[in-house]
C-alpha cells in the first residue's frame, strides 16, 4: 500500500533551513527570522537590497476544470522546482499558504503531495508562522472599531444599515455566514445585521498578497470603504483610525516564509486569497523576491485556468508589473474522463473516448492561456490507472493545438519525474517569445471588462443584471471604472452551474452582486450562488485527523 502524504513528509531529510537560505539562494544567516530549525521568514531589508538584481523567468503553474477525480497543481509546481533543480538551473517555488477551513473541511492542505511536497507538511498546513491568524486578526480589529465609532456616535458618522465590512474566522462555519450583533442591550452598542467570511476571502489578505511594502500595505488598507453615512457618502478605514494599528500586527507576517521542497529546494509559501471569491495568488512581495533570488520561480494560482490563471494575469501581474515566461496547464486523465462524461465509480476503467471528449475542456484552457501572450506546455499529472492510449489521447489534443504535453510522475518520482518537462519549460522560458498582455486595458468600462472574461475566457454569451446591478455598475464606474474586476465564480464549471462539464457554451452568467475593494483596487463581480464563507460537508476531514499515540498527526492530507 503507498505511503500517504503526510507519512512521506514525516520521513524526509530536512536540512536547517538557514542551510537552504545560504547554499540555493545566498541569503546570509542573519537575514532570517527562525520558527524553529525549518521555517523562516526573510528580513525585509535584505530583500530590499536585492532590487538592484536581475529578474529571473516566472513560471505560472495552472489547471484544467477542477474535478473530484483531483489535478495536482501545488503537487506539480512543487515536482517542477525539483526537476528544474534537477537539471542543474537555480529555481524555487511561490506558493500560497493552505486556509484551516479546507484542511479539515474537504479539499485538505494545500503542500503538495506524495514526493513532491513542501515540508515541514504538518506546519504548513496548521498555523504556519502565524501569518493568517495575523491577518484575521488585523481584520476584525478593524470591524471592532467600526463598532465602537458607531456607539461613541464619533464623526464621522457610519450608518450602521450601511456597514459594508464583515468579520473573518479561518474556518469553514456556515452558522457565522449572517447574524445580528450588539445584542444585550444599551451597554453593548446599537444592534444590527452582520456576518462572517473566511479569512481567505478578506479585503486584507487581498491587499496583504498585493502590496509592495509596509507603507503600501498601510495606505491600502486606508482606503477600504466600510460603509457609508445617511448621504450614502463612503466611510473609509482611515476615518476610525484603523490602517496604523492594523499594520502593527501586520508587520511582521508581511515577510515572506522560506521552507524547503523534499528534495530541500527553497520555496516561499506566503499570503493566500482563494481564487473562486478572490484573486488567488501568493503575495506579490514573495515572488517579486523570489525573481531576485533564482533564475527561474515557478508560482501557481487557484483552481482553472479560467479563475486562477485569469487572475493572475489581469489582477497580479497588471498590478505589480510581472511579465510571466511561460505557463504549464496541468491535468490527469481522470480529470478529463470526468469532464468527458464518467462518474467517478469508473475513472479507473479504460475510456479513450470519454478521454478525447473531456480534453475540449483542456482545449479551452490552452486557448485562453494563450490569449495572454504566455507560450504554454501541458503536464500531464500521471496516475497509475492511466492507459497509453488515454495518455495519447491527451497528448494529441494538446499537439493539435500546437502545444507540447509531457507525462510526469513527480508524486512517484519527485523531480526525477518532471525533467523533461522542466527542460521544455526552460526552452519556452528563455526563448524569448513571451509577449505577455492582460486580457483587458484599464480604461475599458466595468461593464465590458466583466463581459470580456464571460465571452472570451468562460465561453459564454454575455452577462445578466437586474437594474439595480446596473445602477451599481454606473457608479463603481465613476471613481473606479479603471480597476480590473475580480470573477467569484464556481471553480468547478466555466459556466456558472458546477455541474456543466467539459466546455459548455450558449449560457448568460448573471451578475448577482458588485463589490467595491478599494483597498486591493478591484471590483468583485459575485456571480450565480457563490459564497465568502463555506460551510463543513456531512462527513469533514477533520473527522480524520487526530494525534496517535506517539503525539503524531494522523490523518491530514
Amino acid at each position: 500500500m503507498p505511503k500517504s502524504d503526510i507519512e512521506i513528509a514525516r520521513e524526509a531529510t530536512m536540512k536547517p533551513i538557514a542551510d537552504v537560505g545560504a547554499e540555493k539562494l545566498g541569503i546570509p544567516g542573519d537575514a532570517l527570522l527562525q520558527y524553529g530549525p525549518h521555517k523562516a521568514k526573510v528580513d525585509m531589508n535584505y530583500l530590499k537590497s536585492l532590487e538592484g538584481n536581475p529578474d529571473g523567468k516566472l513560471i505560472l503553474v495552472t489547471a484544467v476544470t477542477p474535478t473530484p477525480a483531483g489535478e495536482g497543481k501545488t503537487t506539480t509546481t512543487v515536482g517542477l522546482g525539483d526537476g528544474l533543480n534537477k537539471i542543474g538551473k537555480k529555481a524555487m517555488i511561490c506558493v500560497r499558504e493552505p486556509s484551516l477551513g479546507p484542511c479539515f473541511g474537504m479539499k485538505g492542505g494545500a503542500a503538495g503531495g506524495g514526493y513532491a511536497q513542501v515540508v515541514p507538511m504538518e506546519d504548513i498546513n496548521l498555523h504556519f508562522t502565524g501569518d493568517f491568524h495575523a491577518i484575521g486578526i488585523a481584520h476584525n480589529l478593524l470591524a471592532a472599531l467600526i463598532d465602537n465609532h458607531i456607539y461613541w456616535g464619533l464623526e464621522p458618522a457610519i450608518d450602521s444599515r450601511r456597514v459594508a465590512f464583515k468579520r473573518v474566522v479561518d474556518m469553514n462555519d456556515r452558522a457565522l455566514r449572517q447574524i445580528t450583533n450588539s445584542l444585550g442591550g444599551v451597554a453593548n452598542g446599537f444592534p444590527r445585521e452582520d456576518g462572517f467570511d473566511i479569512v481567505v476571502a478578506s479585503e486584507i489578505m487581498a491587499i496583504f498578497c498585493l502590496a509592495t511594502s509596509l507603507q503600501d500595505l498601510t495606505e491600502r488598507i486606508g482606503n477600504i470603504v466600510i460603509g457609508h453615512n445617511r448621504a450614502r457618502e463612503p466611510i473609509y478605514a482611515r476615518d476610525v483610525k484603523g490602517p496604523g494599528p492594523m499594520s502593527v500586527l501586520l508587520k511582521e507576517a508581511i515577510a515572506p516564509n522560506l521552507v524547503q521542497t523534499l528534495e530541500n529546494n527553497p520555496a516561499f509559501i506566503h499570503g493566500g486569497p482563494f481564487a473562486n471569491i478572490a484573486h488567488g495568488c501568493n503575495s506579490v512581495i514573495a515572488t517579486k523576491s523570489a525573481l531576485k533570488l533564482a533564475d527561474y520561480v515557478v508560482t501557481e494560482a487557484g483552481f482553472g485556468a479560467d479563475l486562477g490563471a485569469e487572475k493572475f494575469f489581469d489582477i497580479k501581474c497588471r498590478k505589480a508589473g510581472l511579465n510571466p515566461a511561460a505557463a504549464v496547464i496541468v491535468a490527469t486523465v481522470r480529470a478529463l474522463k470526468m469532464h468527458g462524461g464518467v462518474g467517478k465509480a469508473d475513472l479507473g476503467t479504460e475510456n479513450v473516448d470519454a478521454v478525447t471528449k473531456g480534453c475540449e475542456n483542456l482545449v479551452r484552457h490552452i486557448r485562453n492561456t494563450k490569449q495572454f501572450g504566455v507560450p504554454v506546455t501541458v503536464c500531464i499529472n500521471n496516475f497509475i490507472t492511466d492507459t497509453d492510449a488515454e495518455l495519447q489521447a491527451v497528448k494529441a489534443a494538446a499537439e493539435a493545438e500546437g502545444v507540447k504535453a509531457f507525462i510526469a510522475t513527480h508524486w512517484a518520482d519527485g523531480g526525477a519525474g518532471t525533467e523533461e518537462l522542466a527542460k521544455h519549460v526552460v526552452e519556452l522560458a528563455d526563448s524569448g517569445v513571451a509577449d505577455f498582455k492582460p486580457l483587458y486595458p484599464d480604461d475599458m468600462p466595468l461593464r465590458e471588462k466583466v463581459e470580456t472574461i464571460v465571452k472570451k475566457i468562460y465561453g459564454g454569451d454575455g452577462i445578466s443584471c437586474d437594474g439595480a446591478i446596473e445602477k451599481r455598475f454606473a457608479e463603481l464606474q465613476k471613481d473606479y471604472g479603471h480597476f480590473p474586476v475580480c470573477m467569484a465564480k464556481t471553480q468547478y464549471s466555466f459556466s456558472t452551474d458546477p455541474d456543466a462539464k467539459g466546455a459548455p457554451t450558449g449560457f448568460t452568467v448573471p451578475i448577482r452582486e458588485l463589490r467595491l475593494s478599494a483597498g486591493a483596487e478591484f471590483i468583485v463581480a459575485v456571480t450565480g450562488a457563490i459564497m465568502t464563507m463555506p460551510g463543513l460537508p456531512k462527513v469533514p476531514s477533520a473527522n480524520n485527523i487526530y494525534l496517535n499515540d506517539d503525539g503524531q498527526i494522523e490523518g491530514l492530507f
